[in-house]
């Protein structure tokens, strides 16, 4: 098939190299605009606009598709067979959702019509769902509201991330668009059920803040959930200190304060939360340093029963 390739974030680029690879023709990648990044704020692409890059593909980089006539223009040009999105990042209008003869399909991480939105990954961790998965759907200008094509469920492990868990579905999402692509003029349409749906909005860096009054479970979940942005923090002596990696534990003896460290093991302090539980801190990182293991922070900070985080 001649494809149109929409996406931005790494996690769309197992799409677009397993497209390739089985044969398809790629013909025009649309992603973001470049932003700036690090501490000397440079334009930096997006990863998929790199990945195009590599393999010689065009790239169009509209700031609003639905105000830039050039992304149109393309498509009468190309004339492609299908439209594939994969975590484009903006609302695309149905004068171009409509244009191929196939319309257009977008790859969801997770199984419609449960989390539509940004971070259908990270709300799945949050929410301690034990199974999520991909949704292949045809798009309309609504979010995530499309008829649904196909499905694949998959466990979430009991440790896995978001980062683990967002890199694992955008493989298994590859494999299974090429599938879906080989049968798409056979596929039935199956309608959303809209008393289903729940809503997977973007996260916000305040949301990350941990708050030690929650039980650890919790806590663990927001660890977890919020590993590849923006990390969950606390503060230590005035230092942001963001927590990557760490275990829940039951607490036998008098529930412990929130906030307030019970124990310094090697491994890590473990910290009183609420409903008489506690989280062993594993990995973490101050403020504009390296990430490490708990143990090693030790070595270099003081820490004792009873000092307080948050």
């Amino acid at each position: 098939m001649r494809i149109v390739y929409f996406g931005s974030p790494g996690a769309a680029i197992p799409s677009l190299e397993r497209l390739l690879q089985s044969g398809h023709s790629i013909e025009l990648v649309i992603t973001q605009p470049d932003k700036p990044a690090g501490r000397g704020k440079a334009p930096t692409p997006p990863p998929v606009k790199e990945a195009a890059r590599r393999h010689g593909i065009p790239v169009l980089q509209p700031e609003k598709i639905s105000k830039d006539p050039a992304v149109l223009a393309a498509l009468e040009k190309i004339a492609p067979d299908i439209i594939v999105v994969v975590a484009y990042g903006q609302i695309i209008p149905s004068a171009i959702i409509g244009f191929p003869r196939r319309k257009s399909v977008n790859v969801h991480f997770s199984l419609l019509p449960k989390y539509r939105g940004a971070a259908p990954v990270q709300w799945a961790i949050l929410s301690g769902d034990e199974k999520t998965g991909v949704t292949i759907f045809e798009l309309n200008e609504k979010m995530d509201e499309g008829d649904i094509l196909s499905q694949l469920e998959t466990d979430i492990g009991p440790r896995e991330n978001a980062r683990e868990l967002e890199q694992r579905l955008s493989r298994l999402g590859a494999e299974f668009l090429v599938r879906t692509l080989e049968k798409i003029d056979k596929l039935s349409h199956l309608p959303q059920d809209q008393a289903r749906a729940t809503l997977a909005p973007r996260l916000h860096k305040d949301q990350a803040r941990i708050d030690w009054g929650k039980d650890a479970v919790s806590i663990d979940r927001m660890v977890r959930a919020f590993s590849s942005w923006p990390g969950a923090f606390t503060f230590f002596r005035g230092q942001r200190i963001i927590i990557h990696a760490g275990s829940p534990l039951a607490v036998s003896a008098s529930p412990p304060e929130p906030g307030r460290i019970v124990e310094v093991r090697r491994e890590g302090p473990v910290v009183g939360c609420g409903g008489g539980s506690a989280y062993l801190i594993e990995r973490l990182q101050r403020e504009n340093r390296k990430e490490m293991a708990a143990a090693d922070f030790l070595r270099g900070t003081k820490i004792e029963t009873g000092d307080c985080l948050g």
